[in-house]
């Protein structure tokens, strides 16, 4: 199983499924990552943490730590 946190910088990844559960889960859906949705890696903070995404069409930090929870092929 491949995570948003194992995906290079530059290459696109699709959603397949959001690990987690509760308030975490609903606050990462509530920024617009869902099944099936294509997700850019722009770029990865000099120390690796936080990831910055592109995401229906708007940029987005996102913790290493939450990365993890979001399956992508």
């Amino acid at each position: 199983m491949k995570t948003l946190k194992d995906v290079k910088i530059g290459a696109t990844a699709k959603v397949v499924k959001i690990n987690g559960e509760g308030a975490i889960k609903r606050r990462i859906m509530d920024m617009g990552i869902t099944k099936g949705i294509s997700i850019y890696v722009r770029k990865v903070a000099p120390l690796g943490d936080p990831i910055e995404i592109t995401v229906r069409g708007y940029e987005l930090s996102l913790r290493k730590a939450d990365a993890d929870m979001i399956i992508v092929e």
